[in-house]
C-alpha cells in the first residue's frame, strides 16, 4: 500500500491499480496521513456555506505548516452521525481524533494542545 497527503484535506490511498479516497472522518485516514508526515491532524466539521468555519480557518492560517487540516462535510450521507452530533455547533474541531473546540477558535487552547503533541512526537524520535 502506498499513500500520501494531498493539499490540506484529502488522503489518497493507492491499492494495486485503484485509487481510493479515505474518508476524512475515518480513523485509518487520520492515522495514515499523520504517520506519513508526523504532523497532528486537525479535523474541521463543517458544512457549506459556513462563514464561521471560514473565519476559523483564517485564524488558524499562521499555524498551517504545523498540522494537517481535514474537513468533514457533515451534510454528506456518510457523515450523518456527525451531522446529528454537531449540526448546531459548527465549526467543531478535533485534534488527532479528540474534541478540541467548537463555535470559534480558541488560539491559546489550540496552540497549547498543538505544542504538547509536537513535544510528544519529538520525544518519540
Amino acid at each position: 500500500m502506498f499513500y500520501f497527503c494531498l493539499s490540506r484535506t484529502m488522503i489518497f490511498c493507492f491499492l494495486s491499480r485503484t485509487v481510493q479516497l479515505a474518508s476524512a472522518s475515518s480513523l485509518l485516514g487520520r492515522l495514515l496521513c499523520s504517520a506519513s508526515t508526523n504532523k497532528p491532524v486537525l479535523t474541521l466539521f463543517t458544512k457549506k456555506p459556513c462563514p464561521l468555519c471560514d473565519e476559523a480557518k483564517e485564524a488558524l492560517e499562521p499555524y498551517k505548516r504545523r498540522f494537517i487540516l481535514q474537513e468533514v462535510d457533515i451534510t454528506l450521507p456518510e457523515n450523518s452521525a456527525w451531522y446529528h452530533k454537531y449540526k448546531y455547533d459548527i465549526p467543531v474541531f478535533h485534534l488527532n481524533g479528540r474534541f478540541l473546540m467548537k463555535h470559534q477558535v480558541d488560539i491559546q487552547k489550540f496552540e497549547d494542545q498543538l505544542t504538547k503533541l509536537e513535544m510528544h512526537n519529538d520525544g518519540n524520535h
